[in-house]
């Protein structure tokens, strides 16, 4: 009997024994599953919020010319002076190898476009990519270039309208790029043109900022947030895709031409209900050009139907910023924080590291 009870008593506690040792097992693995998970989290935001900053241009370096776009009907000129200004920049000049070929609207076949900005995108010689033309067909081939290299050895990558499908796969990952003036608008600009020499300015690391007249609609306001956006027709044809914008507290800038006004608010609209104004910290209204007449008036002018659209958000909105489709097209670095003040009687736009 008296033996019968010390295996009871060695078994209960052999089993007390086991209960706090499995307990101190799974706590120590809930522990370490949540230091793990907090790190990973902490590896993934900081990722996601690490910037991309291409190095600055010196001379010597080499710029290349693509046309992921429209074809280069009668371009010839224009080329040779984007080559003569980068020239006496003290920068070598590469083309693209299939620059000057054509595929009906297209500057060559898709393949052969990705081919010349993939081969831009993997030379590490090649420290800045400049965009030809826009138009039509960088959506074609995005899909198709891989950024590994270009995420090991960064550069800068200038234009505006079309290319708008570039930026914002660079803004996706983290990357500053430059909207900009392409050669297909630089061959009857005045010289001293502040679209070229801000470019410059910018590719050499000088510091930007912008001081712009007050428009009468615009939204007064003080903000800041990192810069992203471009042209607002590519804008709304990303929606849903791998390359869609991230807008939450950051600046959108907008610009477009050649659209009916009813054109312009449905892809607002479109922008509205996908969620892009929800959390965002402010609104660059670039040149909205060469607005189409309708044969039915839409009642308001692009200001004032802008106003309408986001009347319920309290984000500063700027309005007429020179940059877009004319011919004073000021550099924009897409990704880069930005000071935005819109005030009574002048605005700012400031870029800081």
């Amino acid at each position: 009997m008296i033996l019968y009870n010390f295996n009871i008593l060695a078994l209960s506690i052999i089993m007390k024994f086991k209960i706090i040792y499995y307990t101190f097992i799974y706590i120590t693995i809930i522990i370490n599953m949540t230091v793990h998970s907090q790190t990973d989290n902490n590896t993934s935001s900081n990722l996601k919020t690490k910037l991309i900053q291409p190095e600055y241009l010196k001379s010597g370096d080499t710029i290349s010319i693509v046309a992921p776009s429209g074809v280069l009907n009668d371009f010839e000129n224009k080329i040779k002076l984007a080559i003569e200004i980068f020239e006496g920049w003290g920068l070598n000049v590469k083309l693209g190898e299939h620059i000057y070929n054509k595929n009906g609207h297209f500057a060559g076949t898709d393949k052969q476009r990705a081919s010349d900005f993939q081969i831009a995108l993997d030379n590490k010689n090649i420290k800045a990519i400049w965009c030809a033309r826009g138009g039509y067909g960088t959506v074609r081939i995005i899909d198709d270039l891989s950024f590994k290299t270009y995420l090991k050895n960064p550069k800068w990558i200038i234009g505006f309208s079309d290319i708008t499908v570039i930026h914002n796969k660079l803004n996706i990952l983290n990357s500053e790029s430059i909207h900009a003036i392409m050669p297909s608008g630089i061959e009857n600009l005045e010289p001293g043109n502040k679209s070229i020499i801000k470019l410059k300015n910018i590719l050499f690391g000088k510091d930007l900022s912008y001081t712009i007249n007050s428009n009468k609609n615009n939204k007064k306001g003080d903000t800041q947030g990192i810069l992203v956006g471009g042209n607002l027709t590519l804008i709304q044809t990303l929606i849903g895709s791998n390359t869609q914008l991230e807008t939450d507290n950051k600046i959108l800038f907008i610009e477009d031409v050649g659209e009916y006004a009813y054109h312009i608010d449905r892809m607002l609209h479109s922008l509205k209900r996908s969620g892009y104004f929800e959390k965002c910290s402010g609104l660059i209204v670039g040149q909205i050009s060469d607005v189409k007449k309708n044969s039915t008036d839409f009642g308001m002018t692009i200001n004032e139907l802008i106003l309408d659209l986001l009347k319920e958000y309290d984000f500063p909105i700027l309005f007429n910023f020179p940059a877009g489709h004319e011919k004073l097209n000021y550099p924009m670095i897409l990704g880069r924080k930005v000071r935005l003040s819109v005030s009574e009687s002048e605005s700012e736009v400031d870029f800081y590291n």
